[in-house]
């Protein structure tokens, strides 16, 4: 079995834009995006252009040594990013930049406690996974102590476990793995509060919901709060090469500067990646794909109302924001079956790992008006398979 949790009925043989092809010479239009890295789609043509030239210039770099390359997409970032989270940690993948924002927020504020809620799923790594909430935990234990759980939203309950001490407050702003479920701009705002009355740091992770996917460059921005630690997945090298960041506001770099040590990665922040991510904000910064995910994502879910209103009891609700959505069916089994449907009519989609009865749909940043069409319509006959 593979990560998509059933069998697609295809093996791929490669992908351009946001179709991926299969080995039979089928087109399946890829409505996960390449689990949300390939954010303008298969082999976007200025990245791909880019790693070509990186490869005639440069290489690995030296990975505990500042670099020209480290230093250009350090920059870069703290640019986009809000506030003063001005410090980069590179590494390769969500689970690693997770295991850096919490190894720092443990050795910064000296407390061992971390506090997450109910409902999220930061990777497959040591925090990363003890924070998770997945069934199979326990046969991986015993994982990383002193980790805490509060319901989502409770902000009451967020602030009688922080009152007792705390390294670090961890969410996404939106939950891709649960319904998409959103923590409110209010939410937030509390425990930005909360954490700051406490002594304690806010770590939002943005792999899903970073770089334009919500329709504004970080899902975090609409409340206007400015995270201690902020966790990029893989997204960063647009699904050309692998390369994620952790930002870290002004006061944690500090301590960071003071022990540069605290974190090594081989292949974090490679030359050759650090190329790939530069190339990556400069086409986010000429495309804007946050207006466009905004305005695809509205006209998403206009069609799937209509779809629902024809298919009830099979589709019971659409979720989310912007292109990251979430399609309940209701139960797991009937979740599982509209998933292998729609690879049968070529659109490729999985379930959710959290809430197993809903469908994640999170499609390329660039999705045209005619692909929006072809997805809903792959959408309405995967429905109407199961009613068949």
């Amino acid at each position: 079995m593979n990560s998509l949790g059933f069998d697609p009925g295809f093996n791929t043989a490669g992908g351009e834009g946001a179709w991926i092809l299969a080995e039979d010479g089928r087109r399946i239009l890829d409505g996960l995006a390449g689990e949300g890295i390939c954010l303008f789609g298969r082999r976007p043509p200025e990245v791909v252009a880019e790693l070509a030239v990186a490869l005639e210039e440069t290489d690995q770099g030296n990975f505990p040594m500042i670099s020209r390359e480290k230093a250009e997409l350090a920059e870069a970032l703290a640019r986009w990013a809000p506030g003063d989270l001005e410090g980069v940690v590179f590494s390769v993948m969500r689970g690693e930049a997770m295991e850096v924002a919490l190894k720092l927020a443990r050795g910064y504020t000296g407390r061992a406690n971390l506090v997450t809620v109910d409902g999220g799923w930061y990777g497959e790594t040591g925090f990363a996974l003890s924070l998770s909430d997945r069934a199979d935990k326990a046969d991986f234990g015993p994982l990383v102590p002193q980790t805490r759980v509060v319901p989502f939203g409770d902000l009451k309950a967020a602030a009688a476990e922080l009152a007792h001490g705390a390294a670090a407050f961890i969410l996404e702003p939106i939950q891709a793995e649960n319904r998409c479920r959103q923590a409110e701009p209010g939410y937030l705002k509390g425990l930005r509060k909360l954490c700051d009355r406490h002594s304690a740091l806010l770590v939002l992770d943005e792999t899903w919901t970073g770089f334009g996917r919500t329709g504004s460059f970080f899902a975090g921005d609409l409340a206007e709060v400015v995270p201690d630690l902020l966790v990029l997945g893989e997204a960063l090298g647009a699904g050309i090469f692998p390369i994620a960041a952790t930002l870290v506001r002004r006061r944690v770099k500090r301590f960071l500067d003071t022990h540069p040590l605290i974190h090594l990665s081989t292949f974090g922040g490679s030359d050759l990646g650090c190329r790939v991510g530069v190339a990556v904000l400069k086409a986010l910064k000429r495309e804007r794909p946050w207006v466009r995910a905004a305005r695809i994502g509205a006209r998403l879910r206009d069609g799937l109302a209509v779809i629902q209103s024809r298919h009830l009891g099979r589709l019971v609700s659409v979720a989310g924001r912007g292109l990251l959505l979430s399609l309940d069916l209701g139960d797991p089994a009937r979740a599982l079956a509209f998933c292998r449907a729609a690879a049968q009519a070529e659109l490729l989609v999985r379930p959710q790992r959290v809430a197993k009865g809903a469908v994640l749909l999170a499609p390329s940043l660039l999705l045209s008006d005619e692909e929006v069409e072809m997805l809903l319509v792959r959408v309405d006959q995967a429905l109407q398979a199961l009613a068949e």
